[in-house]
């Protein structure tokens, strides 16, 4: 027994743990749990948790169900919204085979692959989301149905009393209580729109914090009789909730992206990086944008990336070079604009990262940055620029990921395969829905 272990085991006797609740995702980011007697732990550190693999989204066939889940002890942690008088921790999982093997359809592992892949190239991959939602009060709708946001500001409005500051400042100190820093939070441009923003970590801290990060939302707005969503355009007219991603990789204490007589002191890693990105943007769209919902958040305005560009400082552009301190090389980073809040994690950075180290690899060539604000550019100016668009629907963007062998290859069959078929499925109920607005549009009219 390592010592990361015992001092789980530890922990859970000094404090009273009474549950401790084992973590993981499904193939669409859905977070599953299961509750395990401390007395359990032990062996479950040493044999791994039983259970049926085909009965989550995406893990296993039946013919194949029974997988193990093997919690990290890394990624303890008691979680204070249980309170006090049955104290209960979390711990994320990998999942494995029952030979002890990493399943191919874990997300977690998705990613660790990448990031082994990353590290036999020497470098470390740090991640730093901003990350949107939006907080609604929970038995309020409006005269045609829908949800109301619990305030009518915008960005960066301070308002004295406000609802959504009094959350964001329960849910800071929640997040730091479970070990989560966060480096600022602040109201977003649309009403009950807000946004936190994490600080670096590696990739896999950065996605399993995430995760947390999405529970304590809710259960924060819970507790205060609120409702949080990070669906990714629940308003036609309001901007939609992003999580803008600013990715960086290290070669020890030395960052890869930065160089200090290059333009916008871009590394020639950092550029093959951004190229890489670009080049397969449309390829992973469906991963990083994975509902019907997330391509009216990409197509809706609102500063939303749609099409596939780079600029220095330019937030109309899918990848962003944000201004760095000039005194800080270590500073230098890359910002990629189209995740939307509802993504899954692991699965979302691999995509990115893949990509991104594709470009590396091959020594894939950036094209120029664009200067211009692409929102406003005609369709013939875009396309005299060579700036492509992302994928329209769920639709296009699935067509785009069956033919990537790149994705393919990040994801691994089974998951490649899981997912697709759980994204066709949506798209098809989709497709054969009447919607209000079809109704309110054509009935009378036909």
């Amino acid at each position: 027994m390592d010592r990361q272990q015992e001092f789980v085991l530890r922990t859970i006797e000094e404090r009273d743990v009474r549950f401790v609740r084992l973590w993981f995702t499904d193939v669409v980011g859905a977070l599953k749990s299961v509750a395990l007697a401390p007395a359990e732990v032990e062996g479950v550190f040493s044999e791994g948790l039983g259970f049926d693999g085909s009965s989550i989204e995406g893990l296993s066939r039946v013919f194949e169900s029974d997988m193990l889940l093997k919690p990290d002890p890394s990624s303890f942690q008691i979680l204070p919204w249980r309170g006090e008088d049955e104290p209960t921790s979390r711990m994320f999982c990998d999942i494995l085979t029952p030979d002890q093997e990493p399943a191919a359809a874990d997300p977690r592992s998705v990613l660790r692959r990448q990031l082994d892949t990353a590290a036999e190239m020497g470098f470390t991959c740090y991640t730093h989301p901003e990350i949107e939602f939006y907080l609604l009060d929970s038995d309020e709708v409006d005269a045609d149905g829908y949800p109301v946001p619990v305030d009518r500001a915008g960005y960066f409005d301070h308002v004295t009393g406000s609802v959504s500051q009094d959350f964001r400042r329960h849910v800071v100190s929640m997040l730091e209580a479970v070990g989560i820093s966060v480096e600022f939070s602040h109201h977003e441009a649309g009403p009950g729109q807000n946004e936190i923003d994490l600080r670096y970590a590696d990739a896999l801290t950065t996605a399993d914090n995430i995760m947390t990060f999405r529970t304590v939302i809710k259960e924060v707005a819970v507790m205060q009789g609120k409702y949080a969503t990070f669906m990714p355009k629940p308003f036609a007219e309001h901007p939609g909730s992003g999580m803008h991603t600013h990715f960086g990789l290290f070669e020890g204490d030395t960052n890869a992206f930065f160089a200090p007589n290059a333009e916008f002191n871009l590394s020639t890693i950092a550029r093959q990086f951004i190229a890489g990105v670009l080049t397969h943007a449309p390829e992973f769209t469906a991963v990083t944008n994975q509902f019907v919902n997330s391509y009216k958040r990409l197509w809706g305005g609102g500063e939303a990336p749609s099409h596939v560009s780079w600029g220095h400082n330019n937030r109309s552009a899918l990848m962003r070079v944000p201004l760095y301190k000039p005194t800080k090389g270590g500073s230098a980073r890359v910002e990629f604009r189209g995740i939307d809040s509802s993504a899954n994690p692991y699965l979302a950075y691999a995509v990115v990262l893949g990509a991104g180290l594709k470009g590396i690899q091959e020594e894939y060539q950036l094209a120029e940055a664009i200067t211009e604000d692409v929102w406003s550019l005609t369709t013939p100016e875009r396309k005299a620029l060579g700036i492509k668009p992302l994928p329209g629907t769920l639709h296009d963007a699935i067509r785009q990921m069956e033919d990537s062998e790149l994705v393919a290859e990040i994801l691994g069959e089974q998951v490649f395969e899981n997912f697709l078929r759980n994204k066709q499925q949506e798209w098809d109920e989709y497709r054969i829905n009447v919607s209000p607005f079809e109704i309110n549009r054509y009935l009378g009219m036909i």
